[in-house]
């Protein structure tokens, strides 16, 4: 279960916690620091699933697991965050800079059960205000996904319908397929 938000404080002061990076993950939206819930097990697999079919269908973006992105008065940290290589700044030694400071191009988020989805789809939709190209949000207890992308209506996908990825990622899904990832028994 997530921790109850402590007070309000300013963004500058959230990122010198000496705790925000200890697991769970916690996030910083309006003023108040949020932990979000401990990953399952349903979640977990998703999650790898995702990242590995991702970084699979291209050479242009990165899947990565629980990465912080802070932009836009925010500190969120989507379940899958697809980033283009070339948004990912590097330091003077050819290595990723470990502050990622913009929206990922892509969200995707994996409802717990005990996690709020008002509070998952607000950081969609910020991710979305801030330049994000398409946001994803899993519901595994409905077999559902429910779209997010600029400007258009959210759309709730289910059973073989093929779900909308970003352009440079040659990926071909549909939510059966996603939550088939669950039937252990059926590989």
């Amino acid at each position: 279960m997530s921790s109850s938000p402590i007070q309000a404080l300013v963004l500058e002061d959230f990122l010198k916690l000496p705790y925000l990076e200890e697991s769970p993950a916690w996030e910083y939206v309006h003023g108040v620091a949020l932990q979000k819930p401990m990953p399952k097990t349903r979640h977990s697999i998703l999650q790898k699933r995702l990242l590995n079919a991702i970084d699979k269908s291209s050479s242009d973006y990165t899947a990565l697991p629980e990465l912080r992105c802070t932009f836009g008065g925010r500190s969120v940290v989507p379940d899958v965050a697809v980033i283009a290589w070339e948004q990912i700044q590097i330091d003077e030694v050819g290595e990723p800079e470990d502050n990622f400071i913009k929206a990922p191009d892509w969200t995707i988020e994996i409802l717990s059960p005990d996690q709020r989805a008002t509070r998952v789809i607000d950081n969609i939709l910020h991710c979305l205000q801030h330049g994000c190209k398409l946001g994803w949000m899993l519901d595994p207890d409905d077999y559902s996904i429910l779209v997010f992308a600029p400007h258009q209506e959210p759309e709730v996908c289910r059973g073989d319908r093929q779900l909308l990825v970003i352009d440079g990622i040659n990926l071909a899904l549909t939510p059966n397929q996603v939550f088939t990832w669950l039937k252990i028994g059926k590989r």
